[in-house]
């Protein structure tokens, strides 16, 4: 076990690595092909619907911006494209989509840059999470900074942490925003309640690994608050904070409306980032306390292989340590949202002080439930990865193959691995 010494991490909770190599350093991504993921899907019923079933292959595009672009090309609301998985954007992604009455001529007539549509079939309903069974990656670490022997012997460990499912499972950077990871902290002021906040922290708090006219825009709005300056000096490739400018130059004050200008799906990620940037801080408590991430102590959520959930007490406790061994369960972490919920264990108590620190609670995801027409009841997410890595160490780089479930973030396997800034995996 090792702590970050990267203040970048801190911030969003990953305080802890598993393993305790000095890591091989390098860049993850030094071109979109280094980094490729693949959906992997159960059995899709297409058996006809008015939605068109997609797949969407695409090179360094935001999921977001991409399903904007397809939209404004076909002269649609971007509401009636779903997908089951937001991926990175600068990678070669593989993915379905599902488009809402949509012909599929129309689909072949489209030429995207970087972006390939491929109709696929038709379903009477549009793409969601649970379809979802996996990402399939293929990962190159370019330029790491050490030997051969040091590069095989950071992925051996890595890979030997896989195998016994302790890969501590973070919320990676990029769930937070790399060179900014502020969506945890607009997301803490939208839950308090305070708009005005979240607005000037999505558009205003700088970060020191922007570019330095980017800062410098940033801290005018931060400091000012005033949307007309802020519209002369924010670059505009800033498109959405932009757009919530706009719209306070229109209706000064209203910054519950500035914040609805984001796409529906972006603003309530603004909510969960927060969700997970408490469940990193449980996860690195539980690191910090010894308690082993392949260990089920009583109090311990539980979550199976099938979604079913337990809680460990002393009547169960040794059946679950004997599912576990089977591959059948694995020690888990509740994030609370707006449903009540009964504090069982030592995390637990942990997770209601951090809530109390930050000065939040089920009633502040109720009202954010309203303002982004999303539900947050809470959701349980397993301590650790368990998966099966295997790497191949060609001169200065390191290639890695493996399968995560959804929702588990290839940059975490990674991190173990580079132990390097965090940028350099963006």
């Amino acid at each position: 076990m090792m702590k970050t010494g990267f203040e970048t991490e801190k911030i969003i909770g990953t305080e802890y690595y598993i393993t305790d190599s000095l890591g091989t350093g390098g860049i993850l991504r030094k071109t979109p092909e280094d980094f490729t993921v693949k959906e992997i899907y159960g059995e899709k019923k297409m058996t006809g619907g008015p939605y068109l079933i997609c797949e969407l292959e695409k090179r360094n595009w935001e999921l977001q911006r991409a399903v904007k672009e397809i939209s404004k090309r076909l002269g649609i609301s971007h509401r009636r494209i779903g997908w089951a998985g937001t991926k990175d954007k600068n990678a070669v992604t593989t993915q379905l989509i599902s488009l809402y009455n949509i012909d599929e001529e129309r689909i072949s007539a489209l030429s995207i840059k970087d972006m390939v549509l491929k109709p696929v079939g038709r379903a009477n309903a549009q793409l969601s999470l649970g379809e979802l069974k996996g990402n399939g990656f293929g990962i190159t670490i370019s330029d790491c900074e050490c030997s051969t022997e040091e590069m095989n012997g950071a992925a051996e460990e890595c890979r030997i942490a896989g195998e016994k499912g302790i890969i501590p499972n973070y919320y990676g950077i990029q769930r937070f925003g790399a060179a900014r990871p502020i969506s945890h902290l607009a997301g803490l002021e939208i839950l308090k309640g305070d708009y005005e906040s979240a607005v000037a922290c999505y558009v205003g708090m700088s970060f020191p690994d922007e570019k330095p006219e980017t800062r410098e825009a940033r801290d005018i709005y931060y400091k000012n608050r005033d949307p007309v300056e802020g519209l002369n000096v924010i670059p505009v490739f800033l498109r959405y904070e932009r757009a919530m400018l706009h719209h306070l130059t229109e209706k000064p004050d209203d910054y519950q409306g500035a914040l609805k200008v984001l796409p529906p799906k972006l603003l309530s990620m603004l909510v969960s980032a927060c969700q997970s940037y408490i469940f990193n801080r449980a996860l690195s408590h539980r690191i910090e306390s010894g308690t082993g991430l392949n260990e089920i102590i009583p109090g311990d959520r539980i979550i199976f292989s099938d979604g079913k959930e337990d809680i460990a007490d002393e009547k169960n406790i040794n059946t679950a340590k004997v599912h576990m061994r089977r591959g059948r369960c694995m020690p888990a972490i509740f994030m609370p949202g707006s449903e009540e919920y009964r504090v069982c264990g030592e995390t637990d108590t942990f997770i209601e002080e951090i809530m109390a620190e930050l000065g939040i609670d089920r009633e502040s995801y109720r009202i954010a439930a309203a303002l982004t027409e999303t539900s947050f009841k809470g959701n349980t997410r397993p301590v650790a990865i368990k998966a099966d890595i295997s790497y191949e160490i060609s001169e200065n780089s390191l290639k890695l193959d493996f399968t995560l479930p959804p929702g588990h973030y290839a940059t975490t396997v990674c991190r173990e691995i580079m132990k390097t800034n965090p940028l350099n995996m963006a």
